[in-house]
């Protein structure tokens, strides 16, 4: 038999059933800020890993490279 008594959420579950909905919320809307923010930022200096071929303009170009620091050490 079917017990006549309806069951009752605690308020416990109630709790972390909201603190759910709200981190959800929390979470789509921080997905549409991304998706609303330019993703080109022309205030900022290019990125060296775009595929712009400037060495010219990269420190260090043309400069000699570098040599080692401690001498080989002697056969014995």
């Amino acid at each position: 038999m079917a017990s006549s008594g309806k069951r009752k959420t605690t308020m416990a579950k109630l709790m972390r059933e909201s603190r759910l909905r709200e981190r959800r919320l929390d979470k789509q809307a921080r997905k549409d800020a991304r998706k609303l923010t330019p993703a080109n930022h022309d205030d900022q200096p290019d990125d060296p890993l775009d595929g712009n071929d400037r060495e010219a303009e990269w420190p260090g170009v043309g400069q000699p490279a570098l040599t080692t620091a401690v001498p080989a050490l002697a056969d014995a």
